[in-house]
């Protein structure tokens, strides 16, 4: 089945499965590579991007449930004035370690700022809770956030 998306600020045509998760559509059908494959059931957060600036884990999304929605990737969410804050505090801070993980940590941080210009602690916590990074950087990804927010000193 033919599909329209609009990613990064492109309509793109598609011809796949109504069923075939976003990920994979993304990746193999349109070469988005930024958005990763982590554990095919929407728990880690690699995958993550936008549909209409909500977070969505694109593993576990048919592309059919997508309709007219606009998806940002990692690869455009730097065109964003809060995702240029949030990319800007992630490589001055040294954020990432592997990196694996970081373009799914980015797009979730970017939604927190967007609804949440000066998210507490705990309100961070609580958005990058379903992303999972095996390298342990939390400390320096909350600090990223802060930082992208604007706001100095101890989280």
């Amino acid at each position: 089945m033919a599909f329209t998306l609009s990613v990064n600020g492109r309509n793109r045509r598609v011809d796949v499965d109504p069923d075939t998760p976003l990920l994979w559509v993304l990746r193999d059908s349109l070469g988005v590579l930024g958005p990763k494959f982590g554990c095919g059931i929407g728990q880690c957060g690699a995958c993550t991007v936008h549909v209409d600036g909500t977070p969505v884990r694109s593993c576990a999304l048919p592309v059919e449930a997508v309709g007219k929605g606009k998806v940002t990737t990692i690869e455009g969410i730097g065109e964003t004035e809060v995702g240029a804050r949030v990319q800007k505090a992630w490589a001055e801070l040294d954020v990432a370690q592997c990196g694996y993980c970081q373009p799914g940590q980015i797009m979730s941080a970017t939604a927190l700022l967007a609804s949440n210009p000066k998210p507490s602690a705990d309100d961070i916590d609580a958005a990058m809770s379903g992303n999972l990074c095996r390298c342990a950087t939390y400390i320096r990804i909350r600090a990223a956030v802060r930082q992208a927010s604007g706001q100095t000193g101890e989280a």
